[in-house]
């Protein structure tokens, strides 16, 4: 958990005071989309700090709006209100500009949709981001990822040649060749087996541990879930409470009972309505 100290963050305006060692700052985060005439709301007003050396898992019901923040909070989609820090940078009052070299730069992104180009090798899809920078391509860093997640001396093979499950990995080795300070990840295990599941498990919990880093994970896996620092539950678009001792079957048990409440409340939704039209 992050301390209560507060401190200006360096590169934030100067009114605005995080946590410190906060890494990830959500204030007050709605979210809605236009549907006709009307609006669909997804979150509502979620506040949520994710510290340096930390993993932290968001869960919650499926609608309960758990990918939604993690797109808002990685600066993929822009919050209807509120705002979202990131090193203490508000992405609110950044350009596009400087929220691409953001993105190039300092954060990771692991999507069950790997997001690997098949003309390319599977070196040269690790190497990429290092070429959209126009840097220099560093191969030691490249092979090293590859190796760290089973991968090695498979570089000059192509994604369409791979399992699922191995092309997953080969998005992992591209987050851990670019080392970055933050990285986003949605349902990263939902299509490995078990065995490819833990290996890439076991690299998001060596970037989040170490210093000057955090991960943010996506996920409705239990186990997975237990496998991080800290669980955050989310229901209807709010966070509606935490484990910071996570164990399997207290995450399952816990995921259960939210979504028995949101059963619940939309049953009791349900009658209110149909008896108010009763009335009317």
């Amino acid at each position: 958990m992050a301390s209560t100290t507060r401190q200006t963050a360096p590169h934030a305006p100067a009114s605005t005071a995080h946590p410190t060692g906060a890494l990830i700052v959500a204030d007050h985060l709605s979210k809605s989309y236009p549907v006709g005439t009307g609006e669909v709301h997804i979150l509502h007003g979620v506040s949520l700090t994710v510290s340096e050396g930390e993993v932290c898992a968001i869960m919650g019901p499926s609608g309960s709006g758990k990918s939604t923040l993690l797109y808002c909070l990685a600066g993929l989609e822009a919050p209807s209100a509120g705002d979202v820090a990131l090193l203490g940078r508000s992405l609110g009052s950044s350009s596009r500009t400087q929220l691409a070299e953001l993105r190039r730069s300092e954060l990771g992104f692991v999507f069950q949709s790997y997001n690997l180009m098949p003309t390319l090798s599977v070196a040269e899809n690790v190497a990429l981001p290092f070429r959209l920078r126009g840097e220099k391509v560093d191969a030691s860093r490249v092979e090293q990822a590859l190796a760290s997640v089973g991968l090695g001396g498979r570089g000059s093979s192509r994604p369409g040649s791979m399992s699922g499950g191995e092309q997953q990995r080969v998005a992992i080795a591209r987050v851990l060749a670019q080392r970055p300070r933050i990285v986003f990840a949605d349902e990263p295990t939902g299509a490995l087996d078990s065995k490819a599941g833990r290996i890439v498990l076991s690299e998001l919990r060596r970037i989040g541990s170490t210093s000057g880093q955090c991960v943010l994970i996506v996920t409705h896996d239990p186990a997975v879930a237990a496998a991080c620092d800290r669980v955050v539950f989310m229901r209807d678009g709010r966070l509606a409470r935490q484990m910071t001792t996570p164990t399997t079957d207290g995450v399952a048990a816990m995921l259960a009972s939210l979504e028995q409440e949101s059963l619940e409340a939309a049953g009791a939704g349900a009658d209110g309505g149909a008896g108010g039209g009763r009335a009317a």
